[in-house]
């Protein structure tokens, strides 16, 4: 008698069950579209992603301002520090810049000139520092919740935000002290801000992309931040160092009258103090402004929502 000998089915590498076949995978892909079922975790495209996005805004809102709340919790003084911190900050730059160094020579209203400059700096420093650590601080949520991971960058630079208004009221108070009047040229503060919230985020997207695969980045970040501040004319005026150093390379003064801090600092201080003129702002300065927005802000959003599926993963 012959004997049959039947060919048993293929398995996978790893297991000893049966690798499905192609019309199997076919009909559960079909079954599973029938019912509306997605693959868990897979990026959505762009549009969805920012309808998902926009429908979540009572979320990044309510999150950002719990987080300023939480923030100076424990401290006796609370929220005063909000206002009290960059103010320090001022004073000791104050002392060491306009005092020692005497960059407040030739400087007309060097107080509240500095005071602008290092709050609008804050800004985007905080912004940036919360958000590398946007996706890889928060791994609990964004393991726990299915929400579009752009949420969480955007909410710490809307706390940041919020944190500047209550530092624009010392600002606006310091103003008044030293005899800077209020004009019309005040509304203009309204889109710098604007501008330097969209730069912000799209930058703070950026980083948390890269916070959320290199974590050490997060330990980088403070001394590029320190040397940015540096060369964006927080504490010293870029055209007067400009116009006394004549024999700096060609290049210097681009650069630094487009570096977007400065960009944004220097159209905060030509807003409220009326000591500041147009012709210290570098050519062009609203369609720089502008163009350092949309460029942060859409390709910094794109990127980040490039790597949406792998946050929290591994």
């Amino acid at each position: 008698m012959s004997q049959v000998l039947d060919t048993p089915p293929p398995t996978t590498a790893r297991t000893n069950t049966p690798a499905p076949a192609d019309a199997d995978i076919a009909d559960l892909a079909a079954l599973a579209a029938r019912h509306g079922l997605t693959v868990s975790g897979a990026r959505p495209s762009l549009p969805q992603y920012v309808r998902q996005l926009w429908a979540r805004r009572h979320f990044i809102a309510a999150f950002s301002t719990a987080k300023l709340t939480a923030q100076y919790s424990q401290a006796k003084l609370g929220q005063v520090w909000q206002v009290m911190t960059p103010l320090l900050n001022a004073a000791v730059y104050y002392l060491i810049f306009g005092v020692l160094l005497q960059t407040k020579k030739g400087v007309p209203d060097y107080v509240p000139f500095l005071v602008t400059g290092v709050f609008i700096w804050t800004f985007t420093q905080s912004s940036l520092l919360a958000g590398t650590r946007a996706v890889s601080g928060n791994l609990g949520l964004v393991r726990a919740l299915h929400f579009p991971r752009a949420a969480l960058p955007i909410s710490f630079c809307l706390q940041q935000l919020q944190q500047l208004m209550f530092s624009m009221a010392a600002l606006i108070a310091i103003l008044l002290a030293f005899g800077v009047p209020p004009t019309a040229s005040w509304v203009l503060a309204i889109p710098v801000l604007v501008l330097q919230f969209t730069f912000n985020a799209g930058v703070s997207m950026m980083l948390a992309r890269f916070g959320a695969k290199t974590p050490d980045i997060a330990q980088l970040m403070p001394f590029v931040l320190r040397t940015w501040m540096y060369v964006s004319g927080v504490m010293w005026s870029i055209e007067h160092v400009l116009s006394a150093h004549t024999d700096l390379p060609s290049w210097v003064a681009p650069v630094l009258q487009a570096n977007p801090a400065a960009v944004y600092i220097d159209l905060m201080r030509f807003a409220l103090i009326d000591s500041f003129h147009a012709s210290q702002l570098p050519p062009h300065v609203w369609l720089l402004a502008t163009g350092w927005a949309l460029l942060a802000g859409v390709g910094g959003f794109i990127y980040f929502w490039k790597a949406e599926e792998t946050y929290g993963r591994g």
